[in-house]
């Protein structure tokens, strides 16, 4: 009767007894397993993720909306969009707009050494 003591990373202690060939096989098996720390997922279980929007359009949305018919500082811009649940910090916001100014989506003014955004 053949005896095995065999101690698995996880902490596990296994003792198998029987004939050398069933002794063998199970100890093949049991070392070719790999411990399993991290459960796998359903597939079912997943839920659909929505493509997010960027930031350009997210300001062009506010473009569409008429949010620029009036001038509007870069304070303002961030207002707008936390009203519309996007927390943004002002300095992602401000290229941002530039891009807008840079494909004519907006103008931008210069008034006491401040810019101001329009539609």
């Amino acid at each position: 009767m053949a005896k095995a003591h065999i101690k698995r990373p996880d902490g596990t202690t296994i003792l198998i007894e029987g004939s050398p060939k069933e002794v063998g096989e199970l100890i093949g098996k049991i070392e070719g397993e790999k411990p399993s720390v991290r459960k796998q997922r359903d597939p079912s279980d997943t839920r659909a993720k929505r493509p997010r929007a960027s930031l350009s359009d997210l300001l062009i949305s506010l473009v569409d909306g008429g949010y620029f018919k009036k001038p509007k500082d870069l304070a303002a811009v961030k207002t707008g969009l936390a009203e519309l649940g996007h927390v943004y910090p002002v300095t992602t916001i401000s290229p941002a707009l530039l891009r807008l100014v840079q494909r004519r989506h907006l103008r931008r003014i210069k008034q006491d050494n401040r810019w101001f955004y329009t539609g």
